[in-house]
């Protein structure tokens, strides 16, 4: 059975993979915050089990078999995320830590289920698309809230980031997935931006905030 190490270093692989097919053992030594002789040690294991590639002084190469165990992984944490929002009653803020752990539960029975009892959701709380039963992943054409201009109304669709800082910062400014926002100002001096709700409420964002609200035009 794979480990619950083994399933966190290839989920950081795919991660990366889908930056750049070629993946180093330094950027993969520098996600995971441990030595390159580590993280050597642990893709030959990576490599038994055939999800990735490797040569040594060459980059490494995620399979198609390790694409697909890197979904799923990536599928029970997202799917545990929505359940936990949606039928129990959590925070958005509150679930990350939670689905880190549910993630490495084998159990497609128990994950299935779930899936049916949200009505098969394509999105976690944070906008994140849920790959399905096959591993395949709903691309998004989203863009960036800081590339809006003023006079654009927009939707905010999914989060670039979701750190839990950010996460009760967007929930006291009464900001949600689905919320619509007209652009007003860009302010000159530090390109922080400035908007108006649907409900009449006006706010400020500053430019790193914006940079993570990923949005559609509407």
């Amino acid at each position: 059975m794979p480990t619950k190490t083994k399933e966190n270093y290839l989920k950081a692989i795919y991660s990366l993979s889908l930056l750049d097919s070629s993946v180093s053992l330094s950027a993969l030594s520098r996600e995971m915050g441990v030595s390159v002789p580590t993280v050597n040690s642990m893709v030959k294991k990576l490599e038994a089990d055939k999800w990735v590639k490797y040569e040594k002084y060459k980059p490494l190469k995620i399979t198609a078999k390790g694409k697909r165990a890197a979904a799923m992984i990536i599928r029970r944490h997202r799917l545990t995320e929505m359940f936990l929002v949606q039928v129990m009653g959590f925070g958005w803020e509150e679930v990350h830590d939670i689905a880190e752990e549910m993630e490495h539960i084998d159990s497609p029975p128990l994950f299935d289920r779930m899936d049916e009892l949200l009505n098969y959701p394509s999105v976690d709380p944070h906008g994140s698309p849920i790959p399905d039963k096959e591993g395949k992943v709903q691309q998004q054409d989203y863009s960036p809230l800081s590339d809006r201009r003023p006079g654009d109304n927009i939707r905010v669709c999914a989060l670039k980031d979701s750190s839990t800082e950010l996460l009760i910062y967007l929930t006291e400014q009464e900001i949600t997935l689905g919320q619509e926002l007209t652009v007003l100002k860009i302010e000159a001096f530090d390109k922080s931006m400035r908007f108006t709700m649907k409900s009449g409420k006006k706010l400020m964002l500053s430019t790193a905030v914006c940079q993570c609200l990923m949005t559609e035009l509407v």
